[in-house]
């Protein structure tokens, strides 16, 4: 539950809370006993923070089953590791395809590169629930595009796309793979190697349980993205160049080394208790969610099924109330605690027929009580109640 016990918290698509306990404390015990910059000196604080740093390396490749942990490199959140595969990877006339459920994180980079390097674009659409036809994408492939990007969970509708049947097709087409991961990383069990990934973009704050200001790309061997941004990296110090090997290639600048003590904590509790148990635990959760709100006249839920992949994550209307109206109400009154609107996701809403208001997002998340869904169903009953069953 909520920090404060009268908050109801159902934003979890947004930011994960609470934290794991071991989150906040390593992160107090890093402010508190370390505080040295990783890779940067060579005392024995500045090497207990790279160690640190390290070893959130090293969980993370354990949560993804990717083979070596120094493709794993770090950025501030997965918009700026989607931004650093796309203008990384897309050269000049390069052509690209993705879906109609993608983020604005995918997307506004994908335009920008349609306008300054001639990017060729297609979008594959989806169906109303947020469901991308893998015959779509089999079609697109067909002209050999450079890169295929996907949302591997909508951040909308919660349709999760089924990665090792998109990563064969990929491969078939030798185009590389590109995976929006920040829905789904942590929540969705992943691994790079069985679903054919060739860079995945998370961020930390969601389903991975650690702070903001973290996130990460991870790249595979033989795949060379070209950085972002370029400076000190604490190695090669001799030379005016970019190290050429990674994580140093896409890592310059000061790590927020404070941000991955909190990240490794709270992938050391996932990996501890289990993706698929946290993914249980939510999906009954949006099961019986799903089951309220549908026994509610006036309320139109969008996405998958419950028995269909997908995450927690819960759209829904009224018809003739604003879903900023209904958010207010529902913090207001009860104090359940949502997002409203186009989620960084116009495409999305397109595609389900929900733009330009959007949606009333609910995300339940592991630390979520049974009770406190509940409750939501209830606050809904009486949003609905109060508008006279939608108008």
């Amino acid at each position: 539950m909520a920090q404060d016990s009268n908050l109801i918290y159902m934003d979890n698509g947004a930011t994960s809370f609470p934290k794991p306990p071991g989150v906040p404390e390593a992160m107090l015990h890093f402010l508190r006993e370390v505080g040295g910059s990783p890779g940067r000196s060579g005392h024995r604080l500045s090497q207990e923070a790279a160690r640190i740093v390290f070893s959130c390396r090293e969980s993370l490749a354990a949560l993804f089953a990717a083979p070596d942990s120094r493709r794993i490199c770090f950025t501030l959140n997965a918009t700026e590791a989607l931004n650093t595969a796309l203008l990384g990877i897309l050269r000049e006339g390069d052509a690209v395809v993705t879906t109609s459920m993608e983020h604005n994180s995918v997307m506004r980079p994908l335009r920008e590169l349609a306008r300054c390097r001639a990017v060729s674009l297609e979008v594959v659409p989806s169906d109303g629930a947020g469901r991308t036809d893998l015959g779509g994408i089999e079609l697109a492939l067909e002209k050999k595009p450079r890169l295929l990007v996907v949302n591997h969970a909508s951040n909308v509708t919660s349709a999760v796309l089924p990665l090792d049947r998109v990563g064969a097709l990929a491969k078939a087409a030798g185009t590389l793979l590109l995976v929006d991961a920040a829905q789904s990383a942590g929540v969705v069990p992943i691994d790079v190697q069985r679903d054919g990934v060739d860079i995945l973009a998370f961020t930390g704050h969601k389903g991975l349980l650690g702070p903001q200001g973290t996130g990460g790309l991870w790249v595979r061997e033989g795949v060379d993205v070209n950085p972002l941004c370029r400076g000190g990296t604490g190695s090669n110090s001799e030379l005016e160049e970019q190290p050429g090997f990674y994580p140093d290639r896409l890592e310059s600048g000061t790590h927020n080394a404070v941000g991955l003590a909190g990240l490794n904590a709270g992938v050391e509790f996932l990996l501890a208790t289990g993706v698929d148990v946290i993914a249980a635990h939510e999906r009954k959760l949006a099961t019986r969610l799903l089951e309220g709100l549908n026994a509610l006249e006036g309320v139109r839920v969008h996405g998958p099924d419950a028995g269909e992949s997908r995450t927690s994550v819960i759209s829904f209307t009224i018809p003739g109330m604003a879903p900023s109206e209904i958010g207010f109400l529902l913090d207001e009154a009860f104090g359940v605690l949502t997002r409203v609107g186009l989620h960084c996701a116009p495409g999305a809403h397109r595609t389900i027929g929900t733009f330009p208001e959007g949606t009333v997002r609910l995300s339940p998340g592991y630390f979520t009580d049974p009770e406190e869904v509940e409750k939501v169903i209830e606050a809904c009953a009486y949003v609905v109640r109060k508008m006279g069953g939608g108008r």
